[in-house]
């Protein structure tokens, strides 16, 4: 099957919002992240990805979904940063569009844990320039850009 040209209408069009956060803090070799190892789910088992994130659900901005990823997933809550939003696309039988909302925080109140054991397999603190394998695509991506100007990022295209 060919790529669809821009504007081209292949089948149902679906737009998921989802926001992410990573954890920052300063250790001896640099900044590190916070991640976490995804458990025996669907998508991306055994990879790693953001500490906390999730689908935005209807009535919901990406701010409160952040915040609340990170209470159900972490059992914290933080100072959110905004960092920068991806575009990202999927083709097949029906066109998939994500748009994701990529938050920081430096500073959050309680201990990082595993809320739900049955999605997480494990969190982890790991320097920026040292990031464990396999990470999620397009995650890699926006770590790659984490801290820098760019506020729109594109993957998939």
């Amino acid at each position: 099957m060919s790529q669809p040209h821009p504007g081209e209408v292949v089948g149902p069009f679906a737009l998921i919002p989802a926001a992410y956060v990573y954890l920052l803090r300063e250790g001896v070799a640099g900044t590190e992240v916070l991640l976490q190892q995804r458990g025996e789910v669907p998508y991306m088992a055994g990879h790693w990805a953001a500490g906390a994130a999730g689908h935005v659900e209807p009535g919901e901005d990406a701010f409160t979904a952040a915040t609340r990823e990170l209470r159900e997933e972490l059992d914290i809550s933080a100072d959110l940063a905004f960092e920068f939003a991806m575009q990202r696309t999927q083709h097949g039988p029906a066109i998939e569009e994500r748009v994701d909302f990529f938050f920081t925080a430096r500073e959050w109140a309680g201990t990082p844990r595993i809320v739900e054991p049955a999605k997480c397999a494990a969190i982890g603190w790991f320097p920026l320039d040292a990031l464990p394998s396999p990470l999620v695509p397009h995650e890699a991506h926006a770590l790659a850009h984490l801290g820098g100007s760019t506020r729109y990022l594109t993957f998939g295209f």
